[in-house]
């Protein structure tokens, strides 16, 4: 009998920060620091260069350096995934080489941004780059930074390429998620994972396959044990992570007041942890002291520490 195919690719893969010293050199130290915290944590796979990674507002040059070093520290032990999007086709095939080459098992691929492309462009688009790539690609449906959705025909023309083995779906539009769902049973070997993580535990309950959840940087295990409880369809437990998830969203991701707000707090946290440095790439910058008290409080009020990140329940439940 042959075996059904099933997703590659499951469970709780954090979009990794890039941790800086300056606008252009690596927190190589602190890189170290938290792929360690990270696995630690359980996680199933690691994603460089994602938004979370700040990866357009990085040189060509670092974002290599980021994928290289990611690679050597992980050492085999989860996959590696590499978000490869850019405004030139060329920088995209280029950098996904580089991956394959240095260990990457995967690339992550959104929509070209800057010119405006309709759907015929993006399914050309995609089929053009595909067959260039050397590593499977995962599709990254991100409309708000992109102005463009994968719509679900193209998703469909998508599915029928061999190459193209799963998306990730930062919308936060549950009514498509929904859609997507009911189009895996066209590629059972289909990975699809969710970006926002306050949808992750309904993300999976509903047919997902897990998350690219940027607080993962921080509390790797809560996430972990959100999806674990998902899977195994225990909806108490999914409830009462859930509402740790958005304790954490509703208090720490507000300390700022921008878009960037998600980034710096996180940067924050895990600065104030001491596990990286928390240098952001401009035009964006690091908290003020302010800001860092407030985030720093938090961490205290949760029970948040580098030994223990994951909240206690009693904590955040207040």
């Amino acid at each position: 009998m042959t075996q059904a195919a099933s997703p590659a690719y499951r469970g709780i893969i954090p979009p990794i920060i890039t941790p800086l010293k300056d606008r252009d050199t690596l927190d190589v130290a602190g890189l170290e620091g938290l792929v360690e915290h990270m696995l630690g944590g359980g996680v199933h796979g690691i994603f460089a260069l994602g938004t979370t990674g700040e990866a357009p507002s990085l040189s060509y040059r670092l974002r290599r350096e980021m994928v290289e070093r990611t690679c050597q520290l992980v050492g085999g032990r989860v996959p590696v995934l590499v978000g490869i999007t850019d405004t030139s086709f060329v920088e995209s095939v280029e950098l996904a080489r580089f991956s394959a080459e240095h260990g990457a098992k995967a690339v992550v691929l959104s929509a070209p941004y800057y010119f405006p492309v309709g759907q015929p462009e993006l399914v050309e688009y995609v089929e053009d780059l595909v067959p260039e790539l050397p590593l499977p690609v995962f599709l990254y449906n991100m409309p708000s930074h992109t102005k463009v959705t994968f719509e679900l025909d193209t998703v469909r023309r998508a599915m029928q390429l061999p190459g193209v083995v799963g998306l990730k779906d930062s919308s936060g539009n549950m009514v498509y998620y929904h859609q997507l769902v009911r189009e895996l049973a066209q590629r059972p070997d289909w990975s699809l994972l969710v970006g926002p993580e306050e949808l992750l535990g309904e993300s999976v309950l509903l047919g997902g396959h897990g998350g690219i959840c940027g607080g993962a940087n921080l509390c790797p295990r809560l996430y972990v044990e959100l999806y674990e409880a998902a899977v195994k369809n225990d909806v108490h437990r999914v409830m009462e992570l859930h509402a740790q998830v958005m304790r954490i969203s509703g208090t720490i991701y507000k300390v700022g007041r921008y878009g960037s707000a998600f980034i710096k707090s996180v940067k924050c946290a895990l600065s104030v942890l001491g596990i990286c440095d928390d240098f952001l790439a401009e035009p964006f910058h690091r908290f003020r002291e302010q800001e860092r008290e407030r985030v720093g409080g938090f961490l205290t009020e949760f029970g948040i520490t580098r030994d223990h990140a994951w909240p206690a329940a009693a904590n955040l439940s207040a």
